[in-house]
Formats: structure tokens, C-alpha cells, sequence
């Protein structure tokens, strides 16, 4: 009966064994657990419970999921009301919280876009509609809607369900996404592709606002508002940032106006009031169409949040903001987008809100209390999470930019690192973090480094693939000293290939200047730290797995720069 307890989860476990059937009803707030007390006529001491209760020593209470029972596929979204698409949404979440709780998979995401999901499925009609998505972590909701909710168990496991949506697990599955900022290219390559061949489905590409920050977003939707074909992009803002300041203004928010704004705004009687008015203005000249085009312009950067413009401007025709929680709104919108024959590329702006699911999430799992049977947790000390690798590159970081102030930090990636906290809370101005705007950190390293300070350029290894052209031409070939710390390095297990950091070394090695390091332990890790802070006239790369520790227990002293040895020398041996 024992397992792994996983740290802050609440849950409900109806106990049985051959000697006692009774309910345990848990509720504890850290683990692993230094001692359980159970308390009845019978008391029971279990001593250092280490890990999680297996499926097959505990059944879990599950919760009536009526609904979600019957959908086996997209198709039986169709004639649900809204009433019961609400309904599935809420045992969605439920499914979600059962499957992910206890995980290191991010919960928040998927939960938040389940209306969003179910609105497009209730709409579009996948697997002929093609529906491309660019975060894995909220594809969740469309794998159980697409088949594959028996298998969600599995999710990231070896031989189970992509982290991500993959071509070759599901034909609903239109394209591959590993590190976002692909869907509108790939889903505006499929709909000039459909233009030719003469076919009439729909393309949809869901963005978040993680990947906004990624240039080949913008650049998808220039070309795109250039071809003009037609494509339904959806913006998931989830109204994250990764560094918030304090000074920012109110967020967009979401009311009746603008809820009726967008439904005047993607209505078919507007869409072609508007193109007839484009035609009259054409017709009589050139002065008075373009005057009519800045009107529309104002008028509508009035009616819509700020920044609004901007799509319009790269040529997408912007709706919103939409509640993304609101499933009446979101269908009747995409419904009018879905019913035009001739619309262009159009832009539909979905606020969501990750943080209304932790409510959510605490209510899930609690039940009413037995009085006559209780269990007491006493919970002595608490292990935490294991030290990492980016945990002593951090540490070794922060002791060596104690010692020199110009030590910067550039980052690139979805989320900030949880090792970088610590140097985050020590030099607050001397940390960068650029979202997944690789190629930008890269060459903005490179001038901070021309600039005289010494940047350490922090990227996972696959992420790394995608700035290598500002690698080689902005960093080596001028032999900068911009130092890489590539993240995540060699097999990644559960991330799966779309992740697999196996190549850094081979991309890396074959650059002329560039002196690249790979540590076998933590301690050659602290000396590589020192290392490329000493090393002042070429770039300089060292890589480390996401994994933990070795678990070597004296303590590292500070880091000794290692001597780099010269290519000359390997080729004299030769």
C-alpha cells in the first residue's frame, strides 16, 4: 500500500485490503511524509512513506462524467446544446485534473482553453477542417475530444500519447507542435495548398501569447495578409508575462461591449457592408479609398484593445476581444467566420484566464469528512525537490557575478528557468529574459557583449536549433565572446523527440571559434562556470542535462578556470 505522495495534492482514497476496509479522506499540504498516524480503535503507525499509491493498491473515486462518456469523436459535439457543451467542458477539466494532477505536466494551460476546444470541434468539422496548435500543453482537451481519452494515462510515457500533437499519432492532428510559432505558416501553406487544388476546408492555427513573442509569427501573418487566403487564426491570450512590472496598466479586459463588438464585427451582414464599401471607394479614386481605409482603420482601433491595429496592418481582419470562457460567444463567432466563403485571413483575439482554474482545482478532489474515521499527517520535515544541474549552474553563476559586475544573463525559452529565481532575486537588472525569441537573444548577447559586459546566453539545447544562423554569423565568425549555457542537453525521456537535445555538440564543434564543454559531474559544471566568465576574446559553450544530481555530499568550492586546450595541439597528434 505504499507509494509516492506527490507534494501539495490533495486527494481521496477509499482504502481496502483483507484485513480492514475503511475510507481515507486526505488533505495534506506537503510531502513526502515523515510519519501517518491513523487514528481509530486501531492505530496503525507506517513510518517515512516514499512513494506514490499505486493503481493497483488504491481505486480512486471516480467522478460521473455523463457527457464526455458519449463523445468518441469531434462529430458528437454537433448536436449538443450549449447548455451540454458547457457541461462538457466542466468534466473535461474533471478528466484533466485526474489525469495531470500529481504531475510535472503544466495543468493551468489545458484547463484554461477547454472552452476554446470544445467550441472549435463543436464548430469545425476535423479532421477535414485542419486545426493546427502551437503549445503542446494545451492540446490536451483536443486529444480526449479526438479518441484518445483511454489513453491519456500515458501521456508522455514510454510507448504512450505525445506531450504534443503529432501527425503520426492522429489524423486530427494537422500538424506537429514542439516549439510553437509554426501553426500559421504550416496552416497557411495548407490553405494556398487547398486554394489550388480546388477544395473548400477550413484552416485553423491557435497561437498563445507565449509564442507571439517569436518573429516567425509576424512573418506568417505579412504573408499571409499578402496572399489573402482565407485562414481563421486564434490568439489564446492568457494574459501571461513572463517578467510582469508593477507600472503596467490594466489588461484587456472582456465586457458586454466589446462582446457585442465582435459579434457585430465577425457578422456576415458586416463583413460584406464593409467589402461593398471597399469596392465603392475604389471606384471612385484612388484619394478617396485610401482616406475611407484610414477611417476604417481609426474607427476600428477605437472599437478594439490596444494594439489591435497592428494585425490589421499585417493584413488580418481582427475580432475581439472574445471571452474565451464564454462558450455561447465563441460559438456564434466562429460560426460567422466558418460561414464565409471569402473572408481573407482573420484574426480572432480569445482572452483566457489560467489563474480561474486553481479554484477549480482545490474543489476537484474535496469531499465531506468522515467524523468517525480521520487520519492526522504529522509532518516533521520536508525533503523538496531534488538540487539539479540548473540549480548548481545558478549557484556557480551567482557567485562569479558577485565578484564581477558586468556578468549579465540573457534567457530564451516559453517559461524562466526555476533555478534562475535565485539570481533573478539577487541581480534583478542584470537578467534578460526574452521569451522564445531565440534568434533575437543571440544577437542581443552578441552587442551586449560588444558593449563590454559578459553575457551568458541561457537556451535548451532544441531551442537552440532555431537562432543557429545568428549563432555562426553574429557570434563565431566575429569571435565575440557571448557564452552559451545550452540547457537540457542529451536525451530528454518524456519531452520526446520534438525536444531531444542530442545534436547541440555536433552543431556546436564544427564552429571555428568556438570552445565547447560538456561537464561529467557538478563540480567540473562549477569550474566550466568559471571558465567561460574568464575567457574574454571567443565565444565559449558548455552544456548539462535537466536531470538531478549525481548526489556527491561534500560541498563544491568556488569554480577554477580549466585550461582550454589549443586545436593546434590535437592536430600535431594527428
Amino acid at each position: 500500500m505504499m507509494g509516492t505522495v506527490c507534494a501539495r495534492y490533495p486527494f481521496v482514497i477509499p482504502f481496502h485490503s483483507q484485513t480492514l476496509t475503511r475510507r481515507l479522506d486526505c488533505s495534506i499540504s506537503q510531502f513526502p511524509l515523515s510519519r501517518i498516524t491513523y487514528s481509530s480503535s486501531s492505530r496503525i503507525l507506517i513510518h517515512r512513506v516514499c512513494s506514490r499509491p499505486d493503481i493497483d493498491d488504491f481505486y480512486w473515486e471516480k467522478v460521473p462524467t455523463p457527457i464526455l462518456d458519449t463523445v468518441q469523436n469531434p462529430l458528437c459535439l454537433k448536436n449538443l446544446s450549449q447548455q451540454e457543451l458547457k457541461q462538457l467542458a466542466a468534466e473535461i477539466r474533471l478528466e484533466l485534473s485526474s489525469i495531470l494532477s500529481g504531475t510535472q505536466i503544466l495543468l493551468n494551460p489545458s484547463m484554461a482553453v477547454v472552452d476554446l476546444t470544445v467550441a472549435i470541434h463543436h464548430v469545425f468539422h476535423a479532421p477535414v477542417d485542419k486545426i493546427l496548435w502551437d503549445v503542446g500543453d494545451q492540446t490536451y482537451a483536443h486529444k480526449i475530444l479526438t479518441g484518445r481519452r483511454s489513453l491519456m494515462k500515458t501521456i508522455r510515457k514510454k510507448n504512450g500519447l505525445s506531450g504534443f500533437t503529432s501527425r503520426f499519432e492522429s489524423e486530427y492532428d494537422a500538424f506537429g507542435a514542439g516549439h510553437g510559432c509554426n501553426s500559421i505558416s504550416a496552416g497557411l501553406g495548407m490553405a494556398v495548398a487547398r486554394d489550388i487544388k480546388g477544395r473548400r476546408e477550413r484552416v485553423v492555427a491557435v497561437i498563445s501569447n507565449w509564442t507571439t513573442m517569436s518573429g516567425q509569427v509576424y512573418e506568417a501573418m505579412s504573408n499571409a495578409g499578402y496572399l489573402d487566403s482565407n485562414l481563421v487564426v486564434i490568439l489564446n491570450d492568457s494574459r501571461h508575462s513572463l517578467l510582469p512590472k508593477i507600472e503596467d496598466g490594466s489588461k484587456t479586459s472582456v465586457n458586454a461591449l466589446s462582446s457585442t463588438l465582435s459579434r457585430l464585427q465577425s457578422s456576415k451582414s458586416f463583413r460584406k457592408f464593409r467589402e461593398a464599401a471597399k469596392g465603392v471607394t475604389k471606384r471612385i479614386g484612388r484619394g478617396m479609398h485610401e482616406l475611407a481605409a484610414k477611417v476604417d482603420e481609426y474607427a476600428r482601433g477605437m472599437m478594439g484593445p490596444p494594439g489591435s491595429t497592428l494585425f490589421e496592418e499585417l493584413g488580418l481582419y481582427y475580432i475581439g476581444p472574445v471571452d474565451g470562457h464564454n462558450i455561447e460567444d465563441l460559438i456564434s463567432v466562429l460560426q460567422e467566420v466558418a460561414s464565409l466563403d471569402s473572408m481573407g485571413p482573420v484574426l480572432i483575439h480569445v482572452i483566457t484566464n489560467e489563474n480561474q482554474v486553481e479554484e477549480h482545482n482545490k474543489k476537484s478532489y474535496m469531499t465531506d469528512k468522515q467524523q468517525d474515521e480521520s487520519v492526522s499527517f504529522d509532518l516533521l520535515d520536508n525533503a523538496g525537490r531534488l538540487q539539479t544541474y540548473g540549480d548548481c549552474f545558478v549557484e556557480s553563476l551567482v557567485a562569479e557575478a558577485e565578484k564581477d559586475k558586468d556578468i549579465v544573463v540573457v534567457h530564451a525559452g516559453i517559461t524562466t528557468e526555476p533555478s534562475l529565481k535565485l539570481f533573478m532575486e539577487k541581480f534583478p537588472d542584470r537578467i534578460f529574459n526574452v521569451g522564445i525569441a531565440e534568434q533575437h537573444a543571440v544577437t542581443f548577447a552578441s552587442g551586449l557583449s560588444c558593449g563590454g559586459l559578459k553575457p551568458f546566453c541561457i537556451i535548451p539545447s532544441s531551442f537552440l536549433q532555431r537562432a543557429y544562423d545568428q549563432v555562426v554569423h553574429d557570434v563565431d565568425q566575429q569571435k565575440v565572446p557571448v557564452r552559451f549555457v545550452i540547457t537540457s542537453a542529451g536525451l530528454v525521456g518524456s519531452d520526446g523527440p520534438l525536444q531531444c537535445g542530442a545534436f547541440d555538440i555536433t552543431f556546436m564543434s564544427c564552429l571555428p571559434n568556438m570552445i565547447v564543454m560538456a561537464p561529467s559531474d557538478e563540480a567540473e559544471l562549477v569550474h566550466m562556470v568559471a571558465t567561460a566568465a574568464h575567457i574574454n576574446d571567443q565565444p565559449v559553450c558548455f552544456r548539462y542535462p535537466r536531470g538531478a544530481l549525481v548526489g556527491k555530499d561534500e560541498a563544491i568550492l568556488d569554480g577554477i578556470p580549466i585550461e582550454v586546450i589549443e586545436q593546434r595541439c590535437f592536430l600535431d597528434k594527428l
